[in-house]
């Protein structure tokens, strides 16, 4: 038997009479980057396919589970480091004292293999200094698979001050990496990432656009020390946040990847794009933190769909400060279940097909094309920031996240929505508050926001 095939007039018509003849119009709603998203997407409408997976599997696994572990006891850290990789981690990023000198961070990999589990760095501005130390301890094997992850753009965008001119701290992250690119030939140096914009409650076209301008200076800043544009651009990662939203999250990933092919095609190398998913720290609650757990694994599972190359999940109490071994545990695992039960990963790029996914995809990334159009034109990210001409434009996508929340039209489980009374509070350590060095360059910081924290003080002044 064979069915008829309902063209969108008759999808309208049934719609129309569900709807008591409101007009279907009214189910499309605007993003923050005013793209509209609509209630049916077909071949009909115009879609057009693509494909955008990721390039390999990791290992043999389909992604990279990757951990953050953050501390400054490097016995603790080792600890927790071993016990990752142990529990099914494949790579680990550190952040913290620990990345201060050689010994310490010596001491913290203590029993790990870097030729088999990479290990990267957050290290902000200090990030020369901290690659120095990596290299150090990675005692020049050539198989080393060290992850450099110099961001400085990223660090002085979130503090908005750094000890010296933003243009000579690139400078000295791409000395870093053209000095050590030959004794470690595995290694990655950059970390392009969009993130910042986005934890300032930034649109999804204005994070990929970040990610874009960061990576050209990254390139040209590398170039200009005597890389060849194709080992900058090998060296390069890109870097993304996930949250609860997984279509918007996975389409972002996917849009990423589009977007790279044409950048790096525009430096004359068309390497395959890189990208560092980690969970969004915005979406997260701090008075009750539970159900960051299903936020987490809406946000590991857009990561994974999506085709991100390695997933890194907070501890669902990261609100409240460093989590503890339980809470990474917990993100640990949530990865391995997706990974190892459900299956995520065995298809390449689940989502090519989908009407709605594919076009999201598309649109995305021509919004964050032309976002980064318009960040070269004001004079490439260092001016765009030095002449707050970019935090204005993200103010404007956070204000209209935030009136969804306030008006009803977003929820957020626990926060606005099933809010539990008495919630149970789950341990978190202490994060150390470290003055940024500045003197050197200013500008007005992205800073970042929690769109809960507005709701958590209301509810703890009733």
């Amino acid at each position: 038997m064979t069915f008829p095939t309902p063209s969108p007039a008759d999808w309208k018509a049934l719609a129309e009479k569900a709807l008591k003849d409101r007009p279907v119009e009214s189910l499309i709603h605007l993003d923050a980057d005013q793209l509209a998203v609509r209630p049916l997407y077909a071949a009909a409408t115009g879609v057009e396919p693509l494909f955008a997976p990721r390039p390999s599997d990791a290992d043999g696994r389909a992604w990279d589970l990757r951990t953050l572990v953050e501390g400054d006891d490097p016995v603790a850290v080792n600890a927790a480091v071993l016990a990752d990789l142990e529990g099914g981690a494949a790579s680990v990023v550190l952040k913290g004292a620990v990345l201060a000198d050689s010994a310490p961070l010596a001491a913290a990999l203590d029993g790990v293999a870097l030729e088999l589990a990479a290990v990267g760095l957050d290290a902000g501005l200090a990030g020369p200094e901290a690659a120095n130390a990596l290299a150090v301890a990675a005692k020049g094997s050539p198989r080393a698979r060290l992850m450099f992850h110099l961001d400085p753009v990223s660090a002085f965008a979130e503090t908005g001050e750094a000890s010296r001119a933003l243009e000579e701290h690139l400078t000295l992250a791409a000395n870093t990496a053209a000095r050590h690119a030959g004794a470690y030939p595995q290694a990655t140096f950059f970390l392009a990432s969009g993130r910042v914009a986005h934890e300032a409650g930034g649109s999804i076209g204005q994070e990929l656009a970040f990610a874009a301008a960061n990576s050209a200076a990254l390139v040209r800043a590398a170039v200009e020390a005597g890389m060849t544009a194709e080992q900058a651009l090998r060296g390069t990662v890109l870097g993304i946040s996930v949250d609860q939203e997984y279509f918007d999250s996975l389409a972002k990933v996917r849009a990423l990847r589009l977007m790279w092919r044409t950048l790096s095609r525009a430096f004359g190398a068309g390497t395959p794009a890189v990208i560092e998913a980690r969970s969004s720290r915005r979406m997260l609650s701090a008075r009750d933190p539970w159900p960051n757990l299903l936020r987490l694994t809406a946000a590991g599972f857009a990561g994974a769909v999506g085709g991100a190359d390695a997933v890194v999940l907070d501890g669902f109490s990261r609100a409240s400060g460093r989590p503890d071994d339980f809470a990474r545990r917990q993100a640990r695992n949530t990865q391995l279940v997706l990974m190892e039960e459900a299956h995520v990963g065995r298809v390449d790029d689940p989502a090519a097909g989908s009407w709605f996914l594919d076009q999201r995809t598309r649109e995305l990334a021509e919004a964050g094309w032309a976002e980064f159009q318009k960040i070269e034109a004001e004079g490439g990210i260092v001016e765009a920031l030095r002449g707050h001409v970019i935090q204005p434009r993200v103010a404007r996508a956070r204000q209209t996240l935030e009136a969804a929340l306030a008006n009803g039209a977003a929820q957020m489980v626990g926060v606005t929505k099933f809010i539990d009374p008495e919630p149970r509070p789950a341990p978190a350590e202490p994060e150390p508050r470290l003055a940024p060095e500045g003197g050197g360059d200013a500008c007005v910081p992205l800073t970042p926001i929690r769109f809960a924290a507005p709701f958590e003080a209301m509810e703890a002044g009733r």
